[in-house]
């Protein structure tokens, strides 16, 4: 079986036909305008702090401020702040207008609302989803299979490091994968954390750290395997940033 991936790259969008044997098997599409800020790490300040919201604005470059409630701040250790009867951190506790702070959008802004954000970042492989600064590895609910769910937890911990900064949770993508698989997608994710952790030292307030990848890169992260045969790309700065890519990390 021969597989080939073929990437066409416009000003307007991108496309990208997986082929086996020379017959098309499936086709992506991504638009340029339709690309969200989900999944997006900025360096933010807090331009207001709300504490009758228990809420906070957060200036991130873009045309409004983005809003982040007490709820969606990495909780602190205990005796660091007042918890409200929810169980929630009260806001003035937890952040101070002018406060630089590295933050993910969780929701794109819509109508007259900025975009909604979260300090606890996420970043996703094709297997797994890294969860920096927590130990835990966690199952998706859509694996039903108990023996499945402990071959994969098992899997995970056992190529998880001693000093690892983070922790897991397998997608339902995961369900059959190998270790072989688990384990790159493990050494891809650190790699590609490392690098934003770099990043956001350098980056200046207002500005992005991380944005999502684009249908280009995420292709090589979720489709390319020993099957692939020839990845044709039509685009020479396409070109050269999914080499990038895949020097970096893969």
């Amino acid at each position: 079986m021969s597989e080939e991936i073929l990437i066409n790259v416009t000003p307007r969008e991108t496309r990208v036909a997986l082929l086996e044997n020379g017959v098309l098997q499936e086709i992506f599409i991504e638009r340029a305008r339709r690309r969200g800020l989900v999944g997006n790490i900025y360096k933010g300040k807090v331009c207001r702090v709300l504490p009758g919201m228990q809420a906070a604005f957060v200036e991130i470059g873009l045309e409004r401020a983005a809003f982040l409630h007490a709820s969606d701040i990495m909780p602190r250790l205990p005796g660091n702040g007042e918890a409200d009867a929810g169980g929630v951190e009260d806001i003035g506790s937890l952040l101070r207008e002018g406060q630089e702070i590295t933050v993910q959008v969780i929701k794109d802004p819509l109508g007259t609302k900025g975009a909604r954000l979260t300090t606890q970042a996420t970043i996703p492989s094709r297997y797994l989803v890294f969860i920096p600064r927590v130990t835990n590895v966690g199952i998706s609910q859509k694996i039903e299979s108990e023996e499945e769910r402990i071959r994969l937890r098992d899997l995970i911990q056992l190529f998880m490091s001693e000093d690892e900064s983070g922790g897991y949770i397998a997608r339902t993508a995961a369900e059959g994968a190998s270790a072989e698989a688990l384990r790159a997608d493990m050494i891809f994710l650190r790699k590609l954390w490392a690098s934003i952790s770099e990043a956001e030292v350098t980056t200046k307030a207002g500005s992005a750290v991380y944005e999502d990848l684009p249908l280009s890169i995420r292709v090589m992260r979720d489709l390319l395997d020993d099957q692939i045969e020839k990845i044709r790309i039509d685009s020479r700065e396409s070109y050269q940033r999914v080499m990038q890519f895949a020097e970096q990390f893969m």
